[in-house]
């Protein structure tokens, strides 16, 4: 690009690093020359050097009405508009680009980041390819292929693409990301030395301590756990990006701690736009419209809970919508909600503006997020305000933290009165339980022994079939007490990797206990998980984060579930099923308890045999499973919802009131 020797001083102060100056010279010399292309691409430059994109954009658009053709304008207008979010009005202004000139480079790569975020993955792929013709020695687009990569499913190619990455350049994101992709394939002592490896690189690398913790948790490495749970809630209370929410639930029990936790996440992760989708246009429907949004609407733990309400609801009153954000698992349980719904949308790799603009275009009165942080969400379809109420529910066990979601839906348990101001959320409280169940669920037919499941024939089966990251150590010592306690029994364990199993031998072992004592159940169809759990005499709960949907499955079986009810809601689950199912005296309020009550339960001939006599009564008629009963809970939370929306009244904690047994139409 050529300068116009009047703006040389302004080119010279730039090309110094004094933007200031520069900016105000280039300022001075458009008021005499507004046309002036040099100076107005060169003033957009400044702008996008400071990340002021807004107007970064405006005077590039100004330059290219000067010069269409200039590459120069092209490329950073498409820049900042990427940054703002509008990536399809970007995509034109890079696809023009190219074809002036195929061989930019710089456009291929950030074409791909574009069509990245608009989820157009396969296309994103091609112009990393593209890029990486002309110049194979970049480690940041081998980082990007790799994402791209990662979310087609091919994560072999993904892990080449890293390793290429990191064999031109050891930077501290490629060992991150490398990290994440070890979790997802549940590498975790790969992921966590990776993790490690970043933060010795660069100490402020966004979440790698959370990641890290979270993955030696994951596979039952407690080492450094004391220390390294101290240093993620210290870099915390500096508001640093240290861990993500859905792992922080297993590391604190502290409400006040996770309000923090989601808080940072939400201010850093999630764009707010200024603008809503709803514009407070008042909606006149005759059924309230409600949509659920989720990924997990396969064969899944929230499916598994939610199945039979969607059956349920009342389609006089209510009209019903999935937006299914992952794919067709081909599962009998997504069959059945493809068959619940009124409308079962499949957006497919529309971005997270279009699915907002979508679901705002179904006149959505109530939008349901039914993931939080957990895998596969898209917490920036709610940023973008489709709908004039919306609703954190189910997904994840805590506040979201965001002042785009109005309500959580929980009970009176998992969120006491005096835990309300640890969320960001106005608090629905239903009258049982806030967990679904679906009564339609099965057991299998086949009947398992104990010997075919490798448990002893005669001895007491403490089991726990939550995931390994949900043990601590705390709770796991308490449990060994037990077996010292109780002579011949084992505890039977989920197994989730052999790492794990190892670990947990490890430490067992190092409290006295024979590893063998411990005893690992392979994965296996749901239906016949359920039905295994009757070769257990006693579930034990874990802290800070309870079972949630695997305590469901217990108490299905008619198995008793011992809990110790903790701070958190993610810690009271356990404690809120109990209580809905008829079984509060198995809610312990000390780990003391806890122990004291699981020896008293092994040793009692009598009292285990009337718990579990009761559960089997229990079950056809107690709140916990009668999923008629819990939808029109869920209905009545709606509809208050939309009754405080329609009369003009802002969000405020709402209490369902319990229904009587003949109210519980259709």
């Amino acid at each position: 690009m050529t300068v116009d020797p009047n703006l040389q001083a302004a080119y010279d102060a730039h090309r110094a690093g004094n933007l200031d100056i520069a900016a105000s010279l280039y300022g001075e010399f458009l008021r005499a020359e507004p046309r002036n292309f040099d100076a107005l691409y060169l003033l957009g430059l400044i702008h996008l050097q400071r990340n002021e994109f807004a107007e970064s954009e405006r005077l590039m658009d100004v330059a290219l009405q000067v010069h269409p053709y200039s590459l120069d304008a092209l490329y950073g207008r498409g820049f900042a508009l990427h940054r703002l979010g509008r990536n399809e009005l970007a995509l034109e202004q890079l696809n023009r680009l190219l074809s002036f000139n195929g061989a930019v480079k710089e456009a291929w790569w950030l074409r791909g980041k574009v069509l990245r975020k608009m989820q157009q993955m396969d296309e994103a792929l091609k112009s990393f390819d593209e890029t990486l013709a002309r110049d194979p020695d970049r480690a940041d687009i081998w980082n990007d292929r790799a994402g791209v990569l990662l979310a087609l499913g091919r994560p072999g190619e993904a892990l080449a693409s890293y390793e290429r990455g990191l064999a031109l350049e050891p930077r501290a994101e490629l060992f991150a990301n490398r990290g994440n992709l070890f979790s997802e394939l549940g590498r975790f002592a790969d992921a966590a030395r990776d993790f490690d490896t970043a933060l010795r690189l660069d100490p402020d690398i966004p979440y790698a301590r959370g990641s890290s913790l979270f993955c030696k948790l994951r596979c039952c490495d407690w080492e450094s756990l004391d220390r390294e749970r101290q240093l993620v809630l210290e870099e915390l209370d500096q508001d640093r990006r240290v861990i993500q929410p859905g792992e922080f639930v297993a590391v604190s029990g502290s409400p006040e701690h996770q309000l923090k936790c989601a808080r940072v996440w939400v201010s850093r992760e999630v764009r707010i736009p200024s603008t809503p989708l709803w514009q407070h246009r008042p909606y006149r429907h005759d059924r309230i419209r409600v949509a659920y949004i989720s990924a997990d609407f396969r064969s899944h733990a929230i499916l598994q809970l939610m199945a039979g309400v969607f059956e349920e609801h009342d389609r006089a009153c209510f009209e019903i919508t999935a937006v299914s954000l992952g794919a067709d698992d081909q599962s009998q349980l997504r069959k059945r909600a493809v068959a619940a719904f009124e409308h079962f949308i499949e957006p497919g790799a529309k971005s997270d503006r279009e699915i907002a603009q979508l679901i705002k275009d179904r006149e959505t009165d109530i939008a349901v997020d039914l993931m939080g942080v957990t895998s596969g969400s898209r917490s920036r379809i709610f940023s973008q305000r489709p709908a004039p109420v919306q609703v954190n529910y189910l997904g994840f066990p805590g506040t979201m933290g965001a002042d785009y979601l109005d309500y959580i839906i929980a009970d009176r348990t998992v969120i006491p009165v005096e835990a309300e101001q640890f969320y960001a959320e106005k608090i629905v409280r239903l009258p049982d339980t806030f967990q679904a169940n679906d009564l339609r669920r099965s057991l299998a037919d086949r009947v398992f022994s104990r010997i075919n499941l490798g448990l002893p024939e005669n001895g007491f089966v403490f089991c726990c079939f939550n995931n390994h990251f949900k043990i601590c150590p705390e709770v796991f010592s308490v449990w060994m007490q037990l077996l010292k306690r109780i002579e011949g029994s084992v505890l039977w364990l989920l197994q989730n990797t052999d790492e794990g199993a190892r670990n947990l031998r490890r430490e067992a072992e190092a409290r006295g206990i024979a590893g063998e004592r411990l005893i690992f159940a392979p994965r296996m169809e749901i239906e016949d998980h359920i039905s295994r759990h009757r070769q257990a005499d006693l579930f034990l709960d874990t802290l800070p984060c309870n079972s949630g949907t695997t305590a469901s499955d217990a108490l299905w079986a008619g198995l008793p579930v011992l809990t110790c009810i903790g701070t958190s809601f993610a810690g009271r689950i356990a404690a809120s099923l109990l209580r809905a199912g008829g079984l509060p005296e198995l809610v312990t309020s000390s780990l003391e308890e806890y122990a004291a009550k699981g020896v008293e339960l092994a040793l009692d001939r009598d009292q285990l045999p009337a718990l579990k006599e009761k559960l089997s009564v229990n079950r056809a008629c107690n709140p916990l499973f009668d999923t008629k009963r819990f939808t029109r809970h869920l209905e009545a939370a709606f509809t208050a919802m939309w009754e405080r929306h329609e009369r003009g009244e802002s969000p405020a904690h709402l209490v369902v009131e319990p229904l009587s047994r003949s109210d519980q139409r259709p």
